[in-house]
């Protein structure tokens, strides 16, 4: 089988198989760094993800002669780092503070107003807003497990019902899926996948609160009157202007400002306008409010370099998984099933943004229409077009690249963040591996596997 692949890869005509090292050595490398090399690694994690990146780049410019794939991915992540930094600084001068009682049913409400948030200001903007007010709330009992069902539910699950909401949907509606499709087709597994994660949080948190004995000074501040508020809201303005300057995408709106390469519009006007707003949410935000989030630019800075790495050197691994999978011999097998459980693996382990449009891309092939074309997204998102099962196969893939970006730390931009946001807050997060292992295969499997059978196996929700 190994062997075939092989075949195809080269009669494909792409990057040889071994250019997949990088992107294996990088991952491992990330997962593996903090436990056995963690002192080699804290200083020269930049280093490291630039070096792979760069090589596989250089290799595609000199070697292969390619152009189109690296330009193409250069600007996905100028366009992706510069809206996760802007969001980052935007949010680190909002400082919310909750006096409440931490009880397993508080944590679980935030977090579900978490997860509709996320569908107005993005998984990453929520989980930012968010994730220290929710770390404050809980200092007294802080453990791993709820930064990590944080994770899953406000940083992924919670952004799937709104273009807004994930990344991978954004992509969709810039290549023409109508705006509101996410809300009309994911609205009821949105709700069976919010209910489940929260379930086996608020079990989970139950136990935690049952075990622990907190100080008298603790429960006297805990059966205080709950109180909410908010320094720093005028980066709330800053805010909406980061969010709002996403839309300002020249493929959508005509006669807006770009740049030109092989028939592609790629934007710069979008980026320097949030990036203007990043340096006025700094420059102007409240230096209380940045003081009690205890905001420095570590986190920001490390997802800005691995992400740099990851994408350029998962650029072979793309290509490869779909020439392979677009193959004549696996058009068959292009189903609404294949297509959960294929977007989803790659989506948890490669980033899930390029992951969902390469199988838009795998998906409308075997109908013969091009994710190039608006026209004809929108009719494969409506099923009016070859076929009206293509909003099935839609459906599939927009669940499985949300849902599975929480199953690493690489999945979806906003993990690596809430990670370092912990780990800065003093909190021992797991290892790459001890998240799969421990949280990702026992909770968030099973609610993906269900949510599987249910939505798109039987067509149920």
């Amino acid at each position: 089988m190994l062997n075939n692949l092989i075949l195809l890869a080269q009669a494909q005509h792409l990057v040889p198989m071994f250019m997949i090292v990088p992107f294996l050595l990088l991952i491992g490398m990330i997962a593996s760094g903090p436990i056995f090399f963690g002192h080699f690694w804290e200083h020269n994690y930049k280093t490291v993800a630039v070096t792979l990146g760069l090589t596989v780049l250089a290799y595609y410019l000199f070697v292969l002669g390619d152009f189109h794939m690296p330009v193409h991915t250069f600007f996905e992540y100028v366009t992706f780092a510069i809206l996760l930094s802007s969001l980052y600084i935007a949010a680190g001068g909002i400082y919310i503070n909750i006096n409440a009682n931490a009880t397993p049913a508080m944590n679980v409400a935030l977090v579900a107003i978490g997860a509709v948030l996320a569908n107005l200001v993005g998984t990453t903007g929520a989980s930012l807003l968010l994730i220290r007010p929710f770390i404050r709330l809980n200092v007294h009992r802080i453990k791993p497990y709820q930064i990590v069902f944080f994770i899953f539910i406000v940083s992924n699950a919670g952004g799937l019902l709104t273009p807004l909401g994930d990344p991978p949907l954004f992509i969709g509606f810039l290549k023409g899926v109508p705006f509101f499709w996410t809300m009309q087709h994911l609205f009821l597994p949105w709700i069976l996948v919010i209910i489940i994660l929260c379930a086996i949080f608020y079990v989970i948190d139950s136990r935690n609160k049952e075990n622990f004995q907190p100080r008298p000074e603790v429960v006297a501040k805990n059966t205080e009157k709950t109180e909410f508020y908010i320094s720093g809201k005028r980066n709330l303005f800053w805010l909406a202007i980061i969010i709002g300057a996403v839309f300002l995408d020249p493929n959508v709106i005509e006669g807006l400002p770009h740049i030109a390469y092989d028939g592609n519009k790629f934007s710069f006007l979008r980026e320097i306008i949030q990036l203007g707003a990043a340096f006025a949410c700094y420059r102007f935000s409240s230096k209380t409010a940045l003081a009690g989030n205890q905001f420095n630019f570590h986190p920001i800075l490390e997802v800005v370099f691995l992400f740099f790495g990851i994408f350029f050197t998962m650029m072979p691994a793309l290509q490869l998984s779909a020439a392979i999978a677009s193959a004549p011999e696996f058009s068959a097998f292009i189903t609404p099933n294949f297509l959960y459980w294929a977007t989803g693996t790659l989506s948890g382990f490669l980033d899930n943004a390029p992951t969902y449009a390469n199988f838009l891309s795998l998906a409308m092939a075997k109908y013969d229409m091009a994710q190039n074309s608006v026209v004809e997204v929108k009719q494969f998102a409506t099923g009016t077009g070859a076929d009206p099962g293509t909003l099935v196969l839609l459906e599939a893939i927009s669940l499985s690249s949300v849902l599975f970006g929480a199953f690493t730390y690489i999945g979806n931009g906003p993990n690596f963040m809430v990670k370092a946001i912990a780990e800065s807050a003093g909190i021992k997060m797991p290892t790459f591996f001890a998240y799969i292992i421990r949280y990702s295969i026992p909770f968030l499997l099973p609610a993906l596997i269900l949510v599987w059978y249910l939505v798109v196996h039987l067509r149920l929700v």
